[in-house]
């Protein structure tokens, strides 16, 4: 199979290059940290086939490296600018288009308070760019519509506004707004920004194991890995991940069905609750409604709630998150999480290890790992948290009256959040994805789009405990 058929798109197939060679390098102990010369795989040739010239091809390309490696070791930030490879989109913002008829009225040049829109000798109006302040008000005045604005792709897929542009007109994140759920990774054409990968540190801790380390490595997969690698069946990717060294696999939405339980129970007790599941939500609250904070649930992620009940029963074991998201990079480096687990990676990087020691996976047989309920499955897409928290209600024969709101997507969570804090919110439970349709989309996933959901809908249905309880008494 193709490579590039395993992702959404080519930007993607780039980065899992880099992440694959690095990877290759990393099984066959060359100390990455010396490397002084891009690997051989990936050089780019004497013709440039992407940038002006090879030199621009080859100095991006270091950075790449760079940072699959892990980066700047002082630099925890986990979504980072290329800045070299930051130039090519045009610089955006208030543009007049043809539509402009040259009109009399001059509304635009009227409202426009710093004196940016003149007019030439064909009457049609112009924006000095080095006058205008963004303010959009010639837009919202011209009847004709005839001004736009032009946003990076980068810059229009953040919701929180985190993203400018910088002296030399390359993005710029704001890390006091940032919550790394990675949208402008994955939206931004060029690759020019991206995740900081952790993909050395997790095959450190698997080679360690087999060097007479006595100790247990888990990879802990999100329930969202079945809607990825559509080229092969899920249970043939559990194997490839037993093939690269995992002593064991774990499901996280198990963690989940401990999660659910716990979140409804205090959500009972409290009266008002938000999710603590995803960790750019949680950090979105943190960032922006502070007045909030103390409403977010004390529970641990279901990733994290997995971790430490693992370490409670072997406390010498490693624990690894397989997952769609980026934002999980920061949740492992929260007090909360210190020790529980050891490092994550996303299933674009579980691609890239698994094709590093060239895996086919479609050949492979399948594992079949069933220690979750339904409702512990379907945490993968949004509104499947307050299901969930729902039937952990009844199972314990509470009389509670739950009223979730599942927001899919930033936008949904601050409209629910803004309402909650003037005391206007018909629901005491928000659930809060940060990513459009919960997990199935999370910036590290391998592929997007409405059918991821249906899949999850029949991974779920396939699970043997069709109850949280009865998940949750299998395992103790």
């Amino acid at each position: 199979m193709k490579n590039s058929s395993k992702f959404d798109n080519k930007v993607q197939l780039l980065k899992y290059k880099v992440l694959k060679e690095v990877a290759r390098l990393a099984w066959d102990n060359i100390l990455l940290e010396n490397v002084t010369e891009i690997p051989k795989n990936i050089s780019p040739g004497k013709v440039p086939t992407m940038r002006c010239c090879v030199y621009k091809e080859r100095a991006i390309l270091n950075e790449r490296v760079k940072l699959a490696i892990g980066g700047n070791r002082f630099n925890k930030k986990v979504i980072q600018v290329i800045d070299i490879a930051c130039e090519d989109c045009p610089t955006g913002g208030y543009e007049v288009t043809s539509v402009c008829r040259g009109c009399l009225a001059h509304r635009c040049e009227e409202v426009c308070p710093a004196g940016a829109i003149s007019f030439g000798s064909d009457q049609k109006a112009h924006i000095d760019k080095a006058k205008c302040v963004e303010c959009g008000r010639c837009a919202e005045a011209c009847p004709y519509n005839a001004i736009n604005n032009y946003k990076r792709p980068c810059e229009a897929s953040c919701r929180v506004h985190a993203i400018s542009m910088g002296e030399n007109k390359e993005a710029k994140i704001d890390y006091d707004k940032c919550i790394a759920c990675g949208a402008c990774a994955y939206q931004c054409p060029f690759g020019a920004i991206t995740d900081r990968s952790y993909i050395l540190d997790v095959i450190d801790i698997i080679l360690g194991s087999d060097n007479g380390k006595s100790y247990k490595v888990y990879a802990m997969i999100a329930p969202s890995i079945a809607s990825q690698f559509r080229y092969a069946e899920l249970g043939q990717v559990l194997s490839a991940i037993k093939l690269l060294g995992f002593t064991d696999i774990a499901e996280v939405a198990y963690g989940a069905d401990v999660v659910a339980k716990a979140e409804a129970k205090e959500l009972e007790e409290k009266g008002f609750l938000t999710s603590s599941c995803c960790p750019a939500f949680v950090s979105y609250i943190e960032k922006n409604f502070p007045q909030l904070k103390d409403y977010i649930s004390h529970n641990l992620s279901p990733a994290g709630t997995l971790a430490k009940l693992i370490k409670e029963k072997d406390p010498t074991a490693k624990t690894v998150f397989i997952g769609p998201c980026t934002a999980k990079k920061t949740e492992f480096q929260r007090e909360e999480y210190q020790g529980l687990v050891d490092s994550i990676i996303t299933f674009e990087e579980l691609q890239a290890l698994i094709d590093s020691r060239e895996i086919d996976v479609s050949t492979l047989e399948k594992t079949v790992i069933d220690e979750s309920s339904y409702f512990g499955r379907i945490f993968a897409h949004s509104g499947g948290l307050s299901e969930a928290v729902g039937q952990a209600l009844k199972e314990s024969g509470s009389t509670f009256d739950a009223s979730p709101i599942a927001c899919s997507g930033i936008d949904e969570c601050r409209v629910a959040l803004l309402r909650a804090t003037k005391g206007v919110l018909p629901h005491n439970f928000i659930e809060g994805m940060a990513c459009k349709d919960g997990c199935i989309s999370g910036a590290g996933c391998l592929s997007h789009g409405e059918k991821n959901r249906k899949k999850i809908t029949d991974y779920a249905e396939s699970a043997t405990a069709k109850t949280i309880e009865e998940s949750v008494c299998n395992k103790q």
